[in-house]
């Protein structure tokens, strides 16, 4: 199972995601979960970056993908951008969730105090 995990600021502001499993779906290079949802998490990165022009800190490893982005170095009009990216993988994912399962994905959102 690959377990989603979406962490929200007390400002409701989406700082980070992590994605960690394997879908188990099928056998390795098989697996259309895995490969839907490492996409959609390498696409949202690789849209941070060239799209609203920052770097976010972040991780790709099998298995397991990290993304992280400072709220505070983001001007307003970038905040926004960033937040709506980032969000994205919340609603990808729970609709890869939908469309194949629920025994392959889990997703989490959990809201951090300051």
């Amino acid at each position: 199972m690959i377990k989603v995990t979406i962490y929200r600021t007390e400002s409701d502001f989406t700082r980070a995601f992590k994605l960690v499993g394997h879908a188990g779906q099928a056998e390795h290079g098989e697996d259309i979960v895995c490969a839907a949802v490492s996409g959609l998490a390498q696409s949202i990165i690789g849209s941070l970056q060239e799209v609203v022009g920052i770097e976010p800190q972040y991780s790709l490893e099998p298995g397991r993908i990290y993304c992280e982005i400072e709220e505070k170095a983001l001007d307003d009009t970038r905040r926004i951008q960033a937040d709506v990216l980032m969000r994205a993988v919340e609603i990808g994912a729970r609709q890869i969730r939908e469309s194949y399962g629920r025994q392959f994905l889990a997703v989490n959102v959990k809201r951090e105090a300051s």
